[in-house]
């Protein structure tokens, strides 16, 4: 099979979808892999570097989009792809999608007439997401970094120092969601030194949460009351929350953050789904924050763009064994095989095969299983 790796076109981001391992493991699997030239110089990753293991370079993302049997990204297409998605109709389009949330995206990936499989609905039957996993550990962590520097009066905040010193008070941080990501804010939190609660309906979790950070973290169960008044109390609000490919649920509202204490931040992981704060608006890293009241939101969209050379290699690690599987076996194949990358598959050949995006839409759904 002949693997497409086009450089990513969306605003401050610079992970590429593979490493020069993940090349050589294709390779060795007797697969053709076309990169596009730069793709990875934004992960420390050179031209020939890859083409020792194997790869070859082209110019243009056009010829991936018109050769690949299988083009791999990070990050969904966005409007200026949208005429290279259907330059084959047979072609597989495996990365991040995210369609719950943009129905543009949907509609082009419709009418491309291919498949498309998301990285973050692929799920095993004990509940993980193996794709999503690993950029989530690195925007929980992201998400109380980039908090604790915009509480800083240079940063925008509230001035304050999140983990205090002694004789001074230190920040309240609110954790929406105790998920991978959330559960990974609340490590860089404490870790600094902050008050941390966290919140979740699964009283299984918070009992995990619990017996891991030994009494250091406050868990609530997620009641309208309990997020509000948490909210209300906190300096840094860091909103975790996550329903497998649906829009995520508005849990902060505008009355809410009207009534929050001047300078304070909210940190929307869940942006890519739509954002659990009423105001939440994709930002980028350039650009990243923006005033709602006297509050100051973080929402960018591709948080792990930032670190890429930790984020590429972590997502490569997660995705390699699948996109070996579908280059090895073909995706119908793959799918039969395994059903957590069966729950991967969102669109195929104009029909949208994930129940949560053609509701989201109001389209027509049809069962995956219907199609292999």
């Amino acid at each position: 099979m002949l693997v497409g790796i086009p450089s990513e076109v969306k605003r401050d981001e610079y992970r590429v979808a593979i490493t020069e391992a993940g090349v050589r493991e294709l390779v060795a699997h007797g697969h053709d892999v076309m990169i596009e030239r730069g793709a990875g110089q934004g992960s420390a990753i050179a031209d020939r570097d890859y083409q020792a293991v194997g790869a070859r370079i082209v110019d243009t993302a056009r010829q991936i989009w018109a050769e690949a049997d299988l083009v791999c990204k990070v990050k969904e297409p966005i409007e200026s792809e949208y005429e290279l998605l259907g330059l084959r109709h047979d072609q597989v389009l495996f990365t991040y999608l995210h369609l719950a949330a943009s129905r543009s995206c949907t509609d082009a990936l419709i009418a491309a007439n291919n498949v498309a499989i998301a990285y973050e609905t692929v799920r095993l039957a004990n509940g993980q997401l193996p794709l999503l996993t690993p950029m989530s550990e690195v925007a929980g962590r992201m998400a109380t970094m980039q908090g604790s520097t915009h509480l800083m009066r240079s940063g925008g905040g509230r001035g304050i120092l999140i983990s205090g010193v002694p004789g001074t008070a230190r920040a309240n941080v609110t954790i929406l969601g105790a998920g991978v990501a959330g559960f990974a804010a609340a490590t860089m939190a404490v870790g600094l030194g902050a008050s941390v609660t966290i919140l979740d309906r699964s009283l299984e979790r918070l009992k995990q949460v619990d017996e891991h950070f030994q009494g250091r973290v406050q868990t609530l169960a997620a009641s309208a009351h309990a997020v509000e008044a948490s909210v209300l109390d906190a300096d840094l609000v860091i909103g975790a929350v996550l329903v497998v490919g649906e829009r995520a649920p508005k849990l902060v509202t505008n009355a809410m953050v009207a009534k929050m204490k001047p300078g304070s931040v909210l940190v929307d992981i869940s942006v890519d789904q739509g954002g659990c704060f009423e105001d939440t608006r994709p930002t980028t890293h350039s650009d990243p924050v923006f005033e709602v009241h006297r509050s100051l939101f973080y929402c960018v969209a591709n948080m792990p763009g930032a670190v890429p050379i930790t984020s590429t290699q972590a997502l490569s690690n997660a995705t390699l064994p699948y996109a070996l599987a579908l280059a090895d076996h073909g995706w119908r194949e793959a799918a039969l095989a395994d059903a957590a990358l069966a729950g991967g598959v969102n669109i195929v050949e104009g029909k949208v095969t994930s129940k949560p995006v053609a509701d989201a839409h109001g389209l027509a759904h049809t069962q995956v299983s219907t199609l292999l």
